[in-house]
């Protein structure tokens, strides 16, 4: 038994005054991966703050037509909101590919985006690992490796991050709007988490006694069509081997915009940017497409036993694109 000290914070000042006073403090909000890393050891934090009582529950309409969500917004809440069906369909269809309807009923949206990754050697504390504890290096490289990095991986660590709602904002230009000791600041999704470099124990950007306390959408484009597509080993309650979020605009058959990132390939949501450079202006066909694709996973160094991730993922993006371009009548 390890005992820790609690301390359910009243106001985001008393939680953000908690955390930067203890080190190692931890924010406890749906507690769907916290509370499953303490009971496997490898989290052990000396006090956890409670945040679910702030008022940070809330979806907001913003001026610009943009959306402002509550970092303790629930993912089933959060899918099933009417402005996001209807603005940002590819941020509903991730949340429900992800986890069971149970825990969408208590996960939230700060907490799934701070996830941990579900690399075995992270999660088995007998065994070493340098993103659990650094410098013990990374057996994964050499060891299972089959769901793990194709994408942006170091020599350090080959972990992929896991969050579904993560590759959906990064795809719609997302920001992360933190409050911490010095005040509050915005990060981009896409700069948010961070690719390992050897520094594998750092997964974003968040400093420490920062607590994450909003998700901002910018307005939805107009005239653009969204979807989110994963593929996994089983039809529900498992993490994507490949996922593809795509935001595409077409007129008159050549894209005027597109935004695409994939999961489960890298440290972090990786968006698409060669694929999109390839995308703009050109002719909205499967060979675009595929050019396209092919393009961003030129960067691909895949390991052993995951080297189906690059075509898996190129064939996701092709699908979801040429999905999105079709017209309507044809759908």
């Amino acid at each position: 038994m390890k005992p820790f000290g609690y301390l359910r914070a009243t106001s985001v000042e008393e939680a953000v005054r908690a955390a930067a006073g203890r080190p190692g403090a931890r924010f406890l909000a749906g507690g769907t991966n916290l509370v499953d890393l303490m009971k496997l050891g490898v989290e052990a934090p000396p006090l956890l703050i409670d945040v679910t009582r702030l008022p940070l529950a809330d979806i907001e309409e913003l001026p610009d037509g943009g959306l402002r969500i509550g970092a303790m917004v629930r993912n089933s809440d959060l899918a099933a909101a009417v402005p996001v069906r209807e603005r940002y369909p590819v941020l509903s269809q991730a949340l429900l590919a992800g986890a069971s309807g149970q825990l969408r009923n208590t996960a939230t949206t700060g907490g799934n985006l701070l996830q941990r990754t579900r690399c075995l050697y992270f999660q088995d504390t007998t065994k070493p690992c340098n993103k659990r504890s650094p410098g013990t290096g990374c057996p994964a490289r050499d060891g299972v490796h089959r769901d793990l990095a194709v994408l942006g991986h170091s020599a350090h660590c080959v972990a992929t991050q896991p969050s579904d709602l993560a590759v959906a904002l990064a795809a719609l230009d997302a920001e992360v709007q933190l409050h911490g000791p010095d005040g509050e600041r915005t990060v981009a999704v896409t700069d948010f988490h961070r690719l390992p470099g050897d520094r594998p124990e750092q997964d974003t950007e968040i400093r420490p006694g920062e607590l994450l306390t909003a998700v901002r959408l910018p307005p939805a484009a107009l005239g653009a069509r969204s979807r989110y597509r994963k593929a996994r080993d089983r039809a529900s309650f498992a993490f994507a081997l490949a996922s593809v979020a795509a935001v595409l605009e077409v007129r008159d058959g050549v894209v005027g915009r597109a935004a695409l990132a994939f999961g489960g390939l890298a440290h972090r949501p990786w968006r698409a940017r060669a694929a999109e450079e390839v995308l703009h202006g050109a002719p909205a066909t499967e060979d675009t497409f595929a050019r396209a694709a092919d393009a961003e996973l030129a960067a691909a160094r895949p390991l052993r036993d995951n080297a189906f991730k690059v075509e898996l993922a190129r064939n996701l993006a092709v699908s979801v694109l040429a999905g999105l371009a079709r017209p309507a009548a044809d759908r």
